[in-house]
């Protein structure tokens, strides 16, 4: 493998004064964002922005933590309700499906909702994208559930950021992470031509005054008021010396103590007699009017109290316009300050603090040669470069992510396996789940898997004809135990006690039984399973009308076109194909928009089903208006169920009823392949176009690892599948509905396959 180094230098095509992305076109960055009044808004607004003009052509989608205060940010800014675990899991839902290959991550303590910010942790580990962490606080002794929670984004992350030497050294140290996982990028600071502060203050009213500044958020931590204690040594030496305090109060103190910290260090100032000589700028300025501010200064203070802090925007953009800098020694200034860049002097110390400006004031040579050598470093730190550096680890995580890998498959359908049905089925019926391959007797059974594991037997050809008659009488039973004469419906669910639970089952329930019974009076393993099947569909049949959601219809629709196939006069089975066709048909006239061709405002589970009922409806009733609108529904969701490079991608669980949005891609689940499956085998029965069997393989593929994660779902042992497509894996349970799933993926596409072929041979002669 080339050296860390190697790979990040091949990120970037040379060429011409800036470089080109070679892999990289679109990344999300998360943190906050201006207006929002803190550091960490600034921050990563700031990266966006230099994103932006540093690489014009990179899509950046800037994702912004909303504590509820009202703040109005602009169009570009996505937010992510702080307090709201759902939204990050949404959140993360949204960026896998925007087609961003990394994610950026500004990570601040108090930014994120939950015990010690876990709530970041939902949105990180629902994403699959390389995740790159800038970390603005590096705790060297964090409480319990602080460290829980840095310590599993520490493992999450590809490459880990921080801005000063001592924060790799405690990551390494503290943490134990690998020192070629930790980049140093110091805080970018804005390009600005070095300004001589006489122009600057004439500018801003201050001619002939000597400007001492310190800017930022006010708060109790930042040694105001030990700067304020030194003023009156400082007057006394420079009496034209003002001190200018700028910056509004950090909004968490306003929220909780209002101005009071404000007010007390004003009343301080007032009480040492140096009031006139101390100037609060209570605003928080944008940027270029804080630099402009900043260029009249002659002497910069960062008076600090919290000698571990690790990063300071306000130092580094001092240092970027070449100010003499006097601060404490915090962890940040230690390093940025070093090599004559800047005069330290001990914490919570106001004659040490007047010493060291007062010697700095007084030496108009010594001052001007320190503002040179910080003008000097800061060329270093400009956003451009600190982008670019930060872009590179970006690109060598994306680089070194497991791929995708797409299966270069041989169109050949696996043989229906039996094994996993019947490890799941006992003398009652079909358990719903499994427990990895453990039957799971908690659960019980369903109506719904027992209707499905008796279509299979109808479906499936060749094979032990013997166990598959056996298993196809066992759900006939179950299905038949289930009808509630009574009450003109099938219950759902059963426990192991073999007790029901219920009176009468789901609407979906109901539809997919009257399915189940026409498939098995169309196609029973035995004529005394087709005789009872078209006997309890006809018992069962009215139930249709009552039945509202559009899903549940088309699998009554379903039923019925089977049923019609044997019993072309079978009143009731007609009347349940019309009104779901005009049902379908209304619905799509009503939800259809210009992008959004589809029967709901929204997307759910088993979709293809829909547009296969009416494709199937159109053919026994003739309706050609039925048949074109299934065809291009069905071409509309198989569309909107394709990820970036063609592959298959089911709508995710996580994308049920959000009106007109987009899919997200997880989690997904193997019903959708094999629906998918079953609509383009009605399509293509109907029209011959061989898209509808490349769709069919596309969709097929999916359960053999052609999917978002290179994974395969089907286990080949026994004809198991697994339950889904998880953002880091699959889920190792293994259902009766996914393993019926895959099976009658199998049994389609074994008699697509074979009709692909006849077609073939018949358009060659």
């Amino acid at each position: 493998m080339r050296g860390m180094q190697e790979q990040i230098r091949s990120i970037f095509e040379t060429g011409g004064d800036q470089p080109s992305l070679s892999r990289i076109r679109h990344i999300a960055v998360i943190g906050n964002a201006l207006p929002r009044r803190c550091g960490l808004a600034t921050f990563t607004s700031h990266v966006v922005d230099a994103l932006h003009a540093r690489f014009p052509d990179l899509i950046v989608d800037h994702y912004a933590m909303d504590d509820g205060s009202g703040v109005a940010y602009p169009d570009g800014v996505r937010t992510i309700p702080a307090d709201d675990p759902a939204g990050y899991r949404l959140a993360a839902g949204l960026i896998e499906a925007s087609g961003a290959q990394a994610i950026w991550l500004q990570h601040e303590f108090g930014i994120f909702g939950g015990e010690a910010g876990d709530h970041i942790l939902r949105l990180v580990e629902r994403s699959t994208l390389p995740l790159i962490a800038t970390l603005h606080t590096v705790l060297e002794t964090p409480s319990p559930a602080e460290r829980t929670v840095f310590e599993a984004l520490l493992r999450r992350a590809s490459h880990l950021i921080v801005m000063a030497e001592r924060g790799r050294r405690i990551l390494q140290e503290v943490y134990g992470v690998e020192a070629e996982r930790i980049a140093v990028i110091p805080h970018g600071v804005p390009d600005r031509a070095y300004v001589d502060p006489e122009a600057a203050k004439a500018a801003l009213g201050f001619a002939g005054r000597k400007i001492v500044m310190t800017f930022g958020l006010l708060a109790p931590d930042k040694g105001i008021d030990v700067m304020i204690d030194a003023m009156p040594a400082i007057v006394a030496a420079h009496p034209e010396c003002c001190y200018l305090v700028i910056g509004a109060t950090h909004p968490n103190l306003v929220r909780e103590r209002g101005e009071a910290h404000r007010e007390a260090l004003a009343a301080r100032a007032e009480a040492l007699g140096v009031a006139r000589h101390i100037r609060f700028i209570d605003a928080f300025l944008e940027q270029e009017d804080l630099l402009d501010w900043l260029e009249a200064c002659d002497v910069y203070v960062t008076p600090y109290l919290n000698m571990a802090q690790i990063t300071s925007g306000t130092l580094s953009y001092a240092i970027g316009l070449g100010k003499p800098v006097v601060s404490t020694p915090y962890l940040h200034a230690v390093e940025l300050l070093a090599d004559g860049h800047g005069v330290l002097v001990p914490p919570r110390d106001s004659e040490a603090l007047a010493d060291a400006v007062n010697a700095l004031l007084g030496d108009d040579e010594g001052r001007d040669a320190l503002a040179q050598r910080a003008y000097g470093l800061g060329r270093r730190l400009l956003w451009p470069k600190a982008v670019e550096r930060a872009l590179a680890l970006i690109g060598s995580a994306d680089e070194i992510r497991p791929r995708a890998h797409l299966f270069a498959r041989k169109r050949v359908p696996s043989v229906p396996q039996l094994g996993a049905l019947m490890r799941m089925t006992d003398a009652t019926g079909l358990y719903q789940h499994g427990i990895h391959t453990i039957p799971d007797r908690n659960h019980g059974y369903c109506i719904d898997d027992n209707a499905r594991a008796l279509i299979l037997t109808c479906r499936i050809e060749g094979g032990d004809r013997d166990a598959i008659a056996r298993l196809a009488s066992t759900y006939a039973a179950f299905v038949h135990h289930g009808w509630n004469a009574d009450r003109g419906r099938f219950r759902n669910f059963m426990g192991f006690d073999r007790r029901w639970c219920e009176d009468e089952g789901s609407e979906d329930s109901n539809g997919r039984t009257l399915w189940a019974l026409g498939c098995a009076a169309a196609h029973g393993t035995a004529v005394g399973i087709r005789d009872w099947a078209a006997a309890l569909f006809g018992e069962a049949a009215p139930l249709a009308d009552a039945l509202v959601s559009p899903r549940a219809r088309a699998f009554a629709a379903l039923g019925a076109a089977e049923m019609l196939s044997v019993q072309p006069g079978d009143a009731r089975a007609m009347a349940i194909l019309k009104e779901t066709a005009e049902l379908l048909k209304n619905l799509l006239a009503t939800s259809r928009r210009p992008d959004w061709a589809w029967f709901e405002a929204v997307l759910a589970y088993d979709n293809a089903r829909l547009p296969e009922a009416l494709i199937r409806a159109g053919v026994v009733l003739g309706d050609r208006a039925a048949i074109d609108i299934g065809l291009e529904t069905l071409e509309w969701i198989c569309a909107v169920q394709t990820n970036a490079r063609g592959a298959f991608r089911p709508v995710g669980t996580d994308s049920f009823h959000r009106p007109h949005a987009p899919p997200l891609p997880y989690d997904q689940q193997p019903l959708e392949a094999q629906a998918t499956i079953d609509a383009c085998v009605a399509a293509f029965a109907v029209t011959g176009d061989p898209q509808w069997g490349d769709l069919a393989w596309r969709a097929y593929g999916w359960f053999m690892g052609d999917n978002d994660l290179g994974l395969s779902l089907a286990d080949g042992v026994d004809g198991g599948c697994f339950d889904g497509l998880m953002p880091h894996g699959v889920n190792r349970n293994q259902g009766a509905e996914s393993i019926l799933a895959l099976q009658l993926a199998n049994v389609a596409m074994i008699s697509l396959s074979k009709d692909l072929e006849a077609r073939k041979t018949r358009d060659a002669a």
